[in-house]
């Protein structure tokens, strides 16, 4: 192979290295044997590289591309899905190594490693993950660079600083692409299906399910108000209402189970002042959105449902911002239609007959609506029944009755499920809400962040003249839930996040770690609305603010002029004429005596070595010669010595000293 064609051994560990800096942020979500994979395939590369080895054969590659693809179809049960296809490219990746033959190849694995590095955003863009992906390109950068020096067989650190130069001089073109040019959906805003259920609500509901979820210290979402923030209490952020029960779950009423004079929300009267405030969802992979009792969003592409929940037209696959006004007090279908009312009293014959005779019992102990909820509220406060995160298996049948008279330890569903049936078994209609109560309150940059602990359901009741009214029955078994959060509700029982003893969360008692980690989420804020939000409507407002009027003329004339101011300096500092060759002080010694023979009319030929040049003229001026000889002996043994050995300072400051005393005149004819 011709030395052009060869990898050089730089070039080579830059590109091992960048193997495992681009798999490091996957290496939670594949399989173990893939990162062996990797160190196999690094060690066999390098052992060709030594000689040792040889490069696999075709039967072998063949076998082992096999196995690739059935070892991450048995790992994930499938091909099709998110997290395979990512496996089966970093696989791809890592055996690509293994056939590192020539420059060709070296390229195809340096590309492919920019195209894994985008990867990582297909599952999140937060900030630490940019700053690390900004940190992988540098790397595989500093392998492409490292490819064209072909003589350098030695690993290089500095080969790092040159590819570090060429990403800040492309960062302002960067800059103007990000704010001018047209916004078009980046790879991972593309819907995939991934293998792994995202942490997020469910279109269902069974006791269990909220309860698991709760476990995870994840963020839901962020919200910031425009004015003050209301009491901890009052944040009931509704995302999914359920009107049906069957098989023992709760879910949500699809689009063809309403009739079509249904469909469109009844109107609602507003008085007084309203709540806004914008929200930043995380990836759901679902659609529903999460906002306070009665919300009106600002932007198309979100509507209203006839329950009073709000939904996006499109799947919620990216970090998805909104803002939205709320009256919590306004009446929600103050006349409700027959249709509605046979809906939300409908409950499966048979089911749960313990907990029916209960209901009937308090309801004929009660003179209204409002003293039967009162009273079933007071048998929820006074009855041994327990708040857990840790609730007891209920059976598939009748497990409602096991709960209220048998177990009595449960989680918010377990309590706005039994409360629900109570109600509807009393003739008061009524559904279970589910979303999220409460949220922590970031003191630096004012937002309430919802984790996915606080994951919460509720009841809402229909009352004549009051339209829905929600009632929490978790309030009265667990009091603390609403006004200070989970953790100091099952602070007794000591699971709050037990399964992430990590998470910074468990260590808000520590002043600095707590006040480090709202500094970082109110940064993380500011990214998520400034950048990651940063969409096309954005984009078009921002052009309309600074030029007025905006037409395809001006735009492209906009964009390229700005492209030309950002480029100009960079062509200039490339093209300048400059000495590409940094001089040492021994030559820029021999060169000043060169000029200074050269003045007295003995200048030194072209390719003339040390010591010929001295030769000469000490011919023709002999008292010049015995001098001449010893400086250039010096020059010789200074200049060109070996590259391992150690320059002696000293014999450079000696042959610095005879330069500059040598002084040769111009003789007299």
């Amino acid at each position: 192979m011709k030395l052009l064609q060869q990898v050089p051994r730089n070039a080579l560990a830059w590109i091992i290295i960048s193997l495992f800096t681009l798999l490091a942020p996957h290496v939670g979500r594949i399989p173990l044997w893939i990162l062996l994979i990797y160190l196999f395939a690094a060690v066999w590369r390098i052992q060709v590289y030594r000689g040792h080895w040889s490069f696999p054969g075709r039967w072998v590659k063949v076998v082992m591309t096999v196995s690739g693809f059935a070892g991450i179809y048995f790992s994930f049960g499938s091909l099709i899905g998110l997290e395979p296809t990512v496996a089966l490219l970093l696989t791809a990746f890592a055996l690509k190594l293994i056939e590192l033959v020539s420059r060709k190849d070296a390229y195809v694995l340096i590309f492919l490693g920019y195209f894994v590095c985008i990867t990582e955003f297909l599952f999140t863009q937060d900030l630490l993950i940019v700053l690390y992906s900004l940190l992988n390109v540098i790397i595989v950068t500093t392998a492409l660079v490292a490819l064209h020096q072909p003589g350098e067989h030695q690993f290089n650190r500095s080969t790092i600083r040159l590819a570090g130069t060429m990403i800040v001089q492309a960062m302002p073109l960067m800059l103007v692409l990000f704010f001018l040019f047209p916004r078009i959906g980046p790879l991972w805003t593309v819907p995939v299906k991934s293998h792994t259920a995202k942490t997020g609500m469910s279109d269902s509901m069974k006791p269990g399910d909220i309860s698991n979820l709760s476990q995870s210290a994840d963020v839901a979402f962020r919200a910031q108000f425009a004015g003050a923030i209301p009491d901890k209490s009052q944040l009931y952020w509704r995302g999914l209402v359920f009107s049906k029960l069957e098989e023992g779950a709760w879910s949500s009423l699809g689009y063809w189970d309403v009739p079509l004079a249904e469909r469109r929300q009844q109107a609602v009267e507003t008085s007084g002042a309203s709540l806004d405030y914008s929200v930043i969802m995380e990836p759901t992979q679902q659609n529903w959105l999460f906002s306070l009792r009665y919300a009106t969003p600002d932007r198309p592409g979100i509507l209203a449902a006839p329950d009073f929940r709000l939904y996006s037209l499109a799947i919620v696959e990216a970090e998805f911002q909104y803002a939205v006004s709320s009256w919590p007090e306004a009446v929600l279908e103050a006349e409700l239609s027959e249709w509605r009312r046979k809906v939300e009293l409908r409950l499966p014959r048979g089911d749960n007959p313990r907990l029916h005779e209960l209901a009937a019992s308090l309801r004929d102990k009660s003179d209204s609506d409002q003293d039967y909820i009162d009273a079933v509220l007071t048998h929820f406060n006074t009855q041994p029944f327990v708040y857990t995160l840790k609730p007891p298996l209920l059976p598939d049948d009748d497990a409602m009755d096991v709960f209220m008279f048998d177990t009595r330890r449960g989680f918010c569903e377990h309590y706005a499920y039994a409360f629900t049936v109570m109600m509807r078994a009393a003739g008061i209609p009524a559904r279970v809400v589910a979303g999220y109560q409460g949220g922590e309150i970031n003191p630096v940059n004012k937002t309430v962040i919802v984790h996915q602990f606080d994951a919460h359901a509720w009841a809402e009741v229909w009352l004549p003249g009051e339209g829905w009214v929600r009632v929490d029955p978790t309030a009265a078994v667990s009091p603390q839930r609403i006004e200070l959060g989970l953790e100091q509700a099952v602070a007794a029982e000591g699971t709050f996040l037990v399964d992430s003893p990590l998470s910074p969360l468990r260590y808000r008692s520590v002043a600095w770690i707590n006040q480090l980690r709202l500094r970082y989420d109110a940064l993380t804020y500011r990214w998520q609305s400034w950048v990651v939000g940063f969409d096309g409507t954005m984009q078009f407002e921002l052009l309309r603010d600074v030029f007025g009027e905006i037409s395809a003329g001006r735009f492209a004339a906009t964009l390229i002029g700005t492209w030309a101011l950002v480029l100009l300096p960079v062509a200039i500092s490339l093209l300048r004429k400059r000495d590409t060759k940094r001089q040492r002080p021994v030559d820029k010694l021999y060169l000043q005596l060169c000029e200074r023979l050269g003045k007295l009319g003995y200048p030194r030929l072209a390719g003339e070595s040390a010591a010929h040049y001295a030769e000469r003229i000490a011919q023709q001026r002999p008292e010049w010669g015995d001098e001449l000889r010893r400086l250039s002996t010096a020059y010789t043994s200074l200049a060109y010595a070996p590259p391992a050995a150690t320059p002696d300072p000293m014999q450079e400051k000696v042959f610095s000293r005879a330069v500059q005393k040598f002084r040769p005149r111009k003789s007299r004819a």
